[in-house]
C-alpha cells in the first residue's frame, strides 16, 4: 500500500492543528457555559476556529484520497499533519477564507495542497480527490446540525445553538459552493479528467480568478438573495430556522455591538 512508505513524522498530527483544535474547545466552552464576559466574542472564536478546523480536514481529505489514489509525494510535503502552514499558499488557503465569513458570512475554502496529478492514474480517481474536500464540508453540516434534526437542543445554551447554526450555514455555503463547476473550484476538478484536452487548456488560464469571481458576483445583491435562500432552505431541511442562522451571524460579529443573546421562538 502506498501508505506503507509513509514516515511516522508524516502522518503526526501538527502542534498547530492541535493549538487551533485547543482554542475552538476553550471557546465553546466559554460559550456553552457563558463564562465569557462578551458572548459575542466567545462565538467568533469558536465558530473561527471551527472554520479553520474544517479547513484543514477539507484539504487532510484531498490529501488523503490523493495519497490512496497514487501520489505518495503527499506525506512529504505534511499535508496529512492537518497543519495549515504546509498548504501552498497561507494567504489562500487560510487567510481568505476567513475574511469572507468576516465580510460577508460565506464558507469558502481557498486552494491549498498541490496535487501532482501525473502519479494519478483513472479519471474517477481525479474526480473523487476533488470530491473529498467538499464533502467533507457536507459531513461537517451533518454534524453541526444534528442537534437540530435528531431535536435535541433541550439544554443546549441559546449562544451555543446559534454558533453551531451559523457554523452549518459557513458549512453549507463551503460544500454548494466547491461543487460549483467553476476553474479553481473543486467542481471544476470533478468534471476536468471528461473533459476534452483542448477544453482544458481554455479554461486552465482562468482557474486562478474562479474564486474571486465567485465572491464578487455574490456581492450582486439579486444573486446573493437568490443563493442565501436556497442556503436557507437546505438548513431548513437540517433543522435550522432562519432565525438560528441570523442570531448566530449577529453574534459572531460582535463588533457591531450585538451581545445580548434573544431567545429562540419555539415552533
Amino acid at each position: 500500500m502506498t501508505t506503507a512508505q509513509l514516515r511516522s513524522s508524516d502522518r503526526r498530527i501538527s502542534p498547530v492543528f492541535i493549538g487551533i483544535a485547543a482554542v475552538t474547545a476553550v471557546s465553546g466552552w466559554a460559550t456553552w457555559t457563558g463564562f465569557a464576559r462578551f458572548p459575542g466574542l466567545a462565538v467568533f472564536l469558536f465558530v473561527t476556529a471551527a472554520w479553520i478546523v474544517s479547513l484543514c480536514l477539507h484539504e487532510y481529505a484531498h490529501a488523503r484520497t490523493a495519497l490512496h489514489g497514487g501520489d505518495i509525494s503527499i506525506g512529504a510535503k505534511g499535508y496529512l499533519t492537518l497543519n495549515p502552514l504546509k498548504y501552498t499558499h497561507a494567504l489562500l488557503s487560510v487567510v481568505l477564507p476567513v475574511l469572507f465569513v468576516i465580510m460577508g458570512g460565506i464558507g469558502l475554502p481557498g486552494g491549498a495542497v498541490f496535487i501532482e496529478r501525473g502519479r494519478i492514474r483513472g479519471r474517477w480517481r481525479h474526480s473523487l480527490i476533488s470530491a473529498a474536500g467538499p464533502l467533507t464540508n457536507a459531513l461537517f453540516a451533518v454534524v453541526c446540525t444534528a442537534p437540530f434534526w435528531l431535536d435535541a437542543l433541550d439544554g443546549v445554551p441559546d449562544a451555543f445553538r446559534y454558533a453551531l447554526a451559523f457554523l452549518a450555514l459557513l458549512q453549507v455555503t463551503a460544500a454548494i459552493l466547491n461543487f460549483l463547476p467553476i476553474p479553481g473550484l473543486d467542481g471544476y476538478g470533478v468534471i476536468e479528467p471528461w473533459l476534452s484536452h483542448g477544453i482544458r487548456r481554455q479554461v486552465e488560464p482562468f482557474a486562478p480568478f474562479g474564486l474571486l469571481a465567485v465572491f464578487a458576483v455574490l456581492w450582486i445583491p439579486e444573486v446573493n438573495h437568490t443563493f442565501f435562500d436556497a442556503i436557507d432552505a437546505v438548513l431548513r431541511g437540517l433543522g435550522v430556522d432562519d432565525s438560528d442562522t441570523y442570531w448566530g451571524r449577529e453574534l459572531y460579529r460582535f463588533w457591531e455591538g450585538t451581545q445580548d443573546v434573544p431567545r429562540p421562538v419555539s415552533s
